[in-house]
């Protein structure tokens, strides 16, 4: 579904060139919860930007589905970013909408008539659980109704990939697993790819089926949940192992 071939990207910073990404190579099969997890500029949010071309990558190939994102121009990239919905970290909605009028915003510029703008808000509502909050404001929401609502959003033009940048990041721990939930079912009802992106193991444990560890723009080990737990083979991916069972063993003896 999602192929990464030779993906490179780096920055100019005041002090100096930074290779963000260094030879990136991943494959994802449809339908799959998959995770990427490394610790704060590892690259994995660049990575995730790189996928549907909010970055631009320096070099390599991204094929999603049948299209290679990397050779679309503005218009066909336009196009084919309908298919592609992002969560983000801090929400991004517009506070002077409603809930509905946010989930709408993409239908309205896809050019849906009024009729399938609502019918489709209103399924979305439904499958996010927030059919009673339509007309309420971002300011009246707690942190995961805003969440829902950029879930709800982001799957508006029924897209074939989910990328979630840090989603459950800025959430407390049981919002986060309400919402890791929701995406469990979304996945399960739409047979949606899921890229997450993350800095917690805990994340995976609950969500994901494989995933990949990234450290200084690297790709240092990947393979199936159950086996990074089991058998952690790089001394970062031991260090997130150990801090996740500190945290759940300091969670037992509260």
């Amino acid at each position: 579904m999602i192929t990464i071939t030779g993906l490179s990207k780096s920055f100019q910073t005041p002090y100096g060139k930074v290779d963000a990404l260094k030879n990136i190579n991943l494959e994802i099969k449809q339908g799959d919860i998959f995770g990427v997890i490394g610790f704060s500029g590892a690259g994995k949010s660049t990575l995730i930007r790189c996928l549907n071309r909010l970055e631009e990558p320096d070099s390599g190939i991204i094929r999603i589905g049948e299209h290679e994102i990397t050779s679309l121009n503005k218009s066909q990239l336009r196009e084919v970013r309908k298919r592609i919905g992002m969560i983000f970290q801090h929400f991004n909605l517009f506070d002077s909408k409603t809930v509905f009028g946010n989930v709408a915003f993409p239908l309205e510029v896809a050019g849906l008539s009024k009729r399938q703008i609502k019918n489709r808000v209103e399924q979305l509502l439904e499958l996010v659980e927030l059919t009673d909050k339509t007309n309420a404001y971002p300011a009246q929401l707690s942190g995961g109704q805003k969440q829902r609502v950029g879930i709800a959003r982001a799957l508006a033009n029924n897209p074939e990939v989910l990328l979630s940048d840090e989603a459950t990041s800025a959430l407390d721990p049981k919002t986060t697993y309400a919402i890791l939930e929701l995406l469990r079912n979304i996945n399960r009802k739409l047979n949606l790819t899921i890229v997450l992106i993350t800095h917690e193991m805990d994340v995976l444990r609950r969500i994901c089926n494989n995933v990949a560890v990234i450290e200084d723009g690297e790709i240092t080990e990947m393979g199936p949940v159950q086996e990074l737990f089991l058998n952690p083979r790089t001394d970062t991916t031991r260090l997130f192992v150990q801090s996740d069972q500190d945290l759940q063993l300091n969670n037992y003896s509260i």
